[in-house]
């Protein structure tokens, strides 16, 4: 009899910690920064010194969502950016993954990341460097194929039904040029909405030049806008009798 009670008190305290587990989950508020909420799973690509992931970071309380990307090795963020290795630290401290040498062009293919799906991919500025004058044909060139790239690789890594790719991107020449529609469109990816862009919405942010002597200053926005992709959905085959 008293080992049966036992038992059943045993059962009970189980119930309500699961009961209690379950709450504290429910009860966690869900905390936005523009289109991006600390309920999404995050990827950021092709980040600078850190500053937009970090911003993201502050405002969910926490970056256990987040996974943030460079093409760069710790060494060379270090070497470029002022507060870069300030921001990573800050950023792993509250839970983020940070990864290095990640190829916009080749990230499906990363030994980690194509083991992921994720809810929002963000990639700010896609620029491949000064290697030509801005507004040259070959720049463009090279331009339009970074994008068309990091395209085809981010859609492989989406949610299905419910993922989207943003892009934010500078407004007129030469950037129209990039044909940043065009390509989406061509890989099975829809425009879903385009939206200004606002460095003073991300609070800490700072873009960055990336390259030589000039790595760490920001270099000019002007007009922008937050290119959001969606996958192609299928239409539905209907059968003569409606079904």
């Amino acid at each position: 009899m008293g080992k049966g009670k036992e038992n059943m008190d045993l059962v009970e305290e189980d119930e309500y910690y699961e009961t209690t587990d379950e709450e504290d989950e429910e009860e966690e508020e869900e905390k936005w920064r523009k289109h991006y909420s600390s309920k999404h799973r995050i990827l950021l690509v092709g980040e600078g010194d850190f500053s937009f992931s970090l911003c993201l970071a502050r405002e969910f309380g926490s970056a256990h969502n987040m996974v943030a990307t460079s093409l760069d090795t710790q060494e060379n963020i270090g070497r470029k950016y002022s507060n870069g290795l300030g921001n990573i630290r800050e950023l792993e401290e509250r839970g983020c993954l940070v990864l290095y040498g990640v190829d916009a062009k080749q990230m499906s293919q990363h030994y980690f990341l194509r083991t992921q799906k994720f809810d929002r991919i963000v990639y700010n500025f896609p620029h491949v460097g000064f290697i030509y004058r801005e507004n040259s044909y070959l720049q463009i060139q090279l331009n339009k194929g970074l994008v068309k790239e990091f395209l085809r690789n981010a859609k492989l890594l989406l949610k299905e039904g419910k993922g989207e790719i943003h892009v934010s991107h500078k407004e007129g020449d030469p950037y129209n040029k990039w044909e940043l529609v065009k390509k989406a469109e061509k890989i099975g990816l829809i425009l879903h909405e385009a939206v200004p862009f606002c460095k003073e919405d991300y609070p800490g942010y700072t873009n960055k030049r990336a390259q030589g002597n000039q790595s760490d200053v920001s270099f000019r926005l002007g007009d922008c806008r937050t290119y959001k992709f969606r996958p192609l959905t299928p239409s539905p085959k209907y059968s003569l009798n409606g079904n």
